[in-house]
């Protein structure tokens, strides 16, 4: 049984995972001792964690997990993975996205994956024959609807929605519709694009944001558990002997 803790850009993701599953998942603004001694009280079989992040260092979480007993793998991008990795400059690689593709390969086997994550920014990152072959990175869909209302005197601040229009009608739904409909025909170019050159790419959709897009989107798998979650689960294990 392990305790994964993923650190985004504005939440943090804990999860209890047992022989691969999910059985356990929050999401909160930290981690607190009590709330770490109320995990092992519930399942005192817990004798390792992974921490993960995007965005602060993962030191003090893992201090924290160490002095509640357990063992801790700080993840880094020195730390092995059961993949290969074709990027460039893997020390500026988000964990996150390597942790997807682990998760990916994980979930999906040996199939070739387009992984689309929806979080506060949006990758888009492919994995082939088993190796993460890169990506790219544009801005999520609240990180838009920040920017337009940010940077403008009078467009409102608005947010994802599970409507579906053409056209908007108000300046609400045209920020909306614009919005959720530019991210919609930015990942089918993307899709149309890499098919090209693969035809047997899946397509999996994974991240906060993923749902709003499953349905605007055909032929995507929705990755039910956490995609990120998965991976670093995995990659616990692959390095349970070495923590």
């Amino acid at each position: 049984m392990n305790l994964i803790v993923d650190i985004g850009n504005s939440l943090l993701k804990i999860a209890i995972v047992e022989h691969d599953e999910v059985i356990e998942q929050r999401t909160c603004g930290h981690l607190s001792d009590d709330m770490v001694r109320d995990i092992l009280s519930r399942y005192p079989s817990l004798q390792q964690s992974i921490v993960a992040s995007t965005s602060v260092v993962t030191s003090q979480v893992a201090d924290l997990l160490r002095e509640c007993g357990l063992q801790v793998l700080e993840m880094t991008s020195s730390v092995p993975v059961p993949i290969g990795n074709d990027y460039l400059s893997p020390e500026t690689l988000g964990v996150d996205r390597l942790a997807a593709a682990v998760g990916a390969v994980e979930v999906m086997g040996h199939r070739d994956c387009l992984i689309v994550d929806f979080g506060t920014a949006i990758t888009i990152d492919l994995v082939e024959n088993g190796v993460f072959r890169g990506g790219n990175i544009s801005p999520g869909a609240r990180s838009r609807f920040r920017a337009l209302h940010d940077y403008t005197s009078r467009l409102p601040m608005c947010d994802v929605t599970d409507e579906i229009l053409q056209l908007g009608r108000t300046t609400q739904q045209a920020i909306e519709q614009g919005v959720m409909e530019g991210i919609t025909h930015e990942i089918e170019g993307y899709i149309r694009a890499f098919s090209l050159h693969n035809d047997k790419l899946t397509l999996i959709f994974t991240g906060g944001d993923a749902n709003f897009f499953v349905k605007r989107i055909k032929n995507a798998i929705f990755a039910k558990c956490d995609l990120v979650l998965c991976g670093l689960n995995r990659i616990l294990e692959y390095n349970a002997r070495n923590i």
